[in-house]
C-alpha cells in the first residue's frame, strides 16, 4: 500500500481473526471502529456485492479496487501490518501470494472462486488460495481500504474491511545540504515504502512559517494565505541541495521560503512533501502525510 506517512492518529489495524460461523448468504455485522465485517455466499458478482455491502455498513465509499491478491496464509491470522506489507508487494514469512490481479469492473463481476487461483480467467476450479486481499482507494487518494476475505467451506467467504486514512502528518528536520534524493530517501525509510519522483517542485515564499493547519492544507493540495507559489520546476535533480532549489527556480531571496514536492505512491497516487526554511536555507523542516497504506 509502503515504505511516508509525529504520528497522532492511525486507523485501526486488523489484529483479530475474521469472523466465523455465519452461514447466511448475506449476514453483515458491525466490527470495531474503523472495521466492518460481513459474510457472503459466492456467486457471480460476489466481490462487487461484498464491497457495496461494506459501503452500506460504514456509510462511506471503499473506492476503486486497485488490485486483488490471492493468498495462502497457511491457516494463520494476519495483522494489519502484514496485510499492508502484502499489498505493497513485500514478502511475509509463512504466507504465499498465489497471484496478483489488477483491479477492474470485470473483476468485481466474477466469483471469489475465480479469483482464488490468482488469475481472472473465469475458471476458479484449481484455486490454492485460502484468502483474498482487496486493495482499494478513494479518488482523492486520502483514504484507502484493505479488505481480507477468508474461505470457509466451498462457497462461504468471511470478509473484514480495515480503513486507512492519510491525514496523519510527521516532520523531519534536515540540513540545507540535504539533497532532493536524500530527502526522498529519508521519508521512504521512515515509512518503509518506495515512492516514485519527485516529478515537480513548487517554490513558495512568504513573511512567516505556515501554521500546522496551513501545512495540512498544503499537503491536501490547497493554497494558503501565508505563502504563495512563485515558481515550478519539472523533474528536479536528485542531487540538488534543498538550499539551492530556490536559486535554480529563479527565486533570489525570501525571508521564508518553502518547496512542495510531488511524488507518486502506487495505489495511493499523488503524494506531497512540504519543506520550509526560515533561516535562508541553512535548515529545513519537511512534512508529509503518513504513508501508512500501500
Amino acid at each position: 500500500m509502503t515504505t511516508l506517512r509525529d504520528i497522532t492518529r492511525r486507523a485501526t489495524i486488523v489484529t483479530t481473526a475474521l469472523i466465523v460461523g455465519l452461514t447466511a448468504s448475506y449476514a453483515p455485522s458491525q466490527a470495531a471502529e474503523g472495521e466492518a465485517r460481513t459474510t457472503i455466499t459466492d456467486h457471480p458478482g460476489a466481490p462487487g456485492a461484498m464491497l457495496r455491502q461494506f459501503e452500506d455498513l460504514t456509510g462511506r465509499p471503499v473506492g476503486d479496487v486497485d488490485k486483488v491478491l490471492a493468498v495462502d496464509t497457511g491457516g494463520r491470522t494476519l495483522t494489519g501490518d502484514q496485510l499492508e506489507a502484502l499489498a505493497a508487494g513485500k514478502e511475509v514469512d509463512g504466507v504465499t501470494v498465489v497471484g496478483t490481479i489488477p483491479g477492474s469492473r470485470d473483476v468485481l463481476g466474477t466469483t471469489m472462486a475465480d479469483l482464488a487461483d490468482g488469475a481472472y480467467d473465469g475458471r476458479g476450479d484449481s484455486g490454492t488460495a485460502t484468502s483474498l486481499l482487496f486493495a482499494s482507494s478513494t479518488p482523492d487518494g486520502r483514504e484507502w481500504c484493505l479488505t481480507m476475505c477468508v474461505a470457509s467451506g466451498k462457497t462461504i467467504w468471511q470478509c473484514l474491511l480495515s480503513r486507512r486514512t492519510g491525514d496523519v502528518i510527521f516532520t523531519l528536520d534536515l540540513a540545507g545540504s540535504t539533497t532532493v534524493g536524500e530527502t526522498k530517501a529519508a521519508f521512504e525509510k521512515a515509512n518503509g515504502v518506495t515512492v516514485e519522483g519527485p516529478y515537480t517542485v513548487d517554490t513558495l515564499i512568504g513573511d512567516r512559517e505556515p501554521s500546522a493547519d496551513e501545512i495540512k492544507m498544503l499537503l491536501d493540495g490547497n493554497d494558503i494565505e501565508s505563502m504563495h507559489r512563485v515558481a515550478t520546476l519539472d523533474g528536479p535533480d536528485p542531487g540538488w541541495a534543498l538550499a539551492d532549489i530556490a536559486e535554480k527556480s529563479g527565486v533570489v531571496y525570501a525571508k521564508t521560503r518553502g518547496h512542495l514536492f510531488t511524488l507518486n505512491l502506487p495505489i495511493l497516487g499523488k503524494i506531497l512533501v512540504w519543506c520550509v526554511s526560515k533561516d535562508g536555507g541553512k535548515t529545513w523542516k519537511c512534512s508529509a502525510q503518513k504513508w501508512g497504506g500501500f
